[in-house]
């Protein structure tokens, strides 16, 4: 095996090493995929201000989200199936956050539970939620995360109604995978990926089985979640869960600047500036060119953070000097998930702190709040972004 030196060679050997259906899960957009291809190319078209001759022999990435003390200003983000990446993804995923020093967010569509993941790290998770139809279910979702101590419920509000996904529909997701010919001879290619889904039990939606009645596989999930999309979907839903969970709220999905202020006004202590990954409204922008509208219109109420195509230490540092207070990965996670399991998610994290801390030093800066707008070169932004 070839060392690895970026995310890129965590993704190229997740490639080798996931079945297909699950990779193209992870690594795939709705419509033509513009979206999902902006929010990395827009990253890569932000400039940054080299300075030289400043002391920074001594760097540090420590920072806080939601006053939580954090390794750096990073997060995982929910990603549903991680347990189909790898055998008890949700589980090793966790453990290497907590180890590492940052948060884990559980997604609700997670094979690993909530009450399992809780009995495998000793510091509280956060646990993502959709706003659905069946307001019986949340509300149990809500005291279950409570619970188990979740710290924070991050709700995300992107997905009133399914996208159109043409990997997966053209690979036949399901989970497990559909005995088909070509899924046969995929999985004779990932012999340890059927060895370690031999060896665990975890082949489910930990979440929703034994809690939603005949509830078992991806295609019995995916019809009751095509009917548990809510277009109805509105403000006082979040009021509503505001009012019934008392830890930290976040909200995820918001593009708009009016849509963070209304997150605000319902009690938000953070609003994630996101695209769902490029995985939902294609043709949406990139959620880098969203963030500085929203910093001005809620940064000064709220914590903004950011989700969405970072894959580089430098991203985060983009992120953070066009006014994030935190970031997410998911894609990047999972590659290294997929490679390298539990070691190929701490290799992640290693890589993305090791490129923020050096591009802190080349660009001058020795902490993290001293990162700001002044660290890039401002024209590029101000013609791009309209910042």
């Amino acid at each position: 095996m070839r060392q690895i030196a970026c995310i890129e060679d965590l993704r190229v050997l997740a490639r080798r090493r996931v079945p297909r259906m699950f990779y193209e899960y992870v690594d795939g957009g709705s419509w033509s995929e513009q979206t999902y291809r902006e929010n990395r190319s827009d990253f890569e078209r932000i400039h940054l201000r080299q300075r030289v001759a400043i002391d920074v022999s001594s760097r540090t990435t420590a920072s806080s989200m939601l006053g939580t003390p954090s390794a750096m200003p990073l997060a995982i983000a929910p990603t549903g199936l991680t347990g189909m990446v790898h055998p008890d993804g949700e589980i090793l995923a966790a453990q290497a956050a907590e180890k590492f020093g940052i948060r884990y967010t559980l997604s609700t569509v997670s094979i690993c539970s909530l009450e399992d993941v809780a009995r495998h790290v000793s510091s509280p998770f956060w646990f993502q939620l959709y706003a659905m139809r069946d307001r019986d279910f949340v509300d149990r979702l809500i005291d279950r995360a409570a619970a188990v101590d979740c710290s924070a419920l991050v709700v995300t509000l992107d997905l009133p109604l399914s996208s159109k996904r043409h990997k997966d529909a053209r690979n036949g997701l399901s989970s497990p995978p559909r005995p088909t010919l070509g899924n046969v001879l995929n999985l004779v290619t990932k012999p340890a990926w059927c060895l370690g889904m031999m060896q665990t039990r975890r082949h489910s939606f930990g979440n929703l089985v034994g809690h939603v009645p005949n509830l078992d596989n991806l295609d019995s999930l995916s019809d009751w979640t095509d009917k548990q999309y809510d277009p109805s979907l509105n403000w006082s839903d979040v009021q509503r869960i505001r009012d019934r969970w008392r830890g930290k709220l976040i909200v995820k999905g918001v593009l708009d600047p009016n849509d963070a202020a209304e997150a605000v006004k319902c009690g938000a202590d953070a609003v994630i500036v996101s695209n769902h990954g490029g995985r939902q409204l294609d043709g949406a922008i990139s959620s880098i060119s969203a963030l500085s509208a929203v910093v001005q219109e809620v940064g000064h109420l709220t914590e903004v953070h950011l989700d969405g195509g970072i894959q580089s230490g430098q991203d985060v540092f983009k992120a953070i000097a066009l006014g994030a207070k935190g970031t997410y990965i998911g894609r990047s996670m999972m590659y290294g998930l997929g490679a390298l399991g539990a070691r190929g998610v701490t290799l992640a994290l290693e890589i993305l702190q090791s490129e923020l801390e050096k591009t802190m030093g080349l660009c001058g800066v020795t902490t993290v709040e001293g990162i700001g707008r002044e660290n890039l070169i401002l024209e590029d932004v101000r013609s791009m972004f309209g910042a």
